[in-house]
């Protein structure tokens, strides 16, 4: 995921949670601004990615797999 492609499916999985990302915005004391910058992948910031995931059901590497790389060897 990730990026602008997946901005509106980030909106719409916290809106079917009850929650939003102005929600976020203040349960983090950040501006909404700053939380969709990096729902949007504009800018990185692991607390709110966490926090976005987090409400929304999902990893950080789930939304944002170019910001959590998996480590080298994978399963075998």
């Amino acid at each position: 995921m990730g990026g602008e492609d997946w901005h509106g499916h980030i909106k719409w999985a916290l809106e079917r949670r009850g929650t939003s990302l102005s929600q976020i915005a203040r349960d983090l004391s950040v501006s909404p601004s700053t939380v969709t910058r990096v729902s949007k992948g504009l800018v990185r910031s692991r607390r709110v990615e966490e926090a976005i995931a987090a409400a929304a059901a999902f990893t950080p590497a789930q939304l944002w797999p170019a910001n959590y790389p998996q480590p080298a060897g994978g399963d075998r």
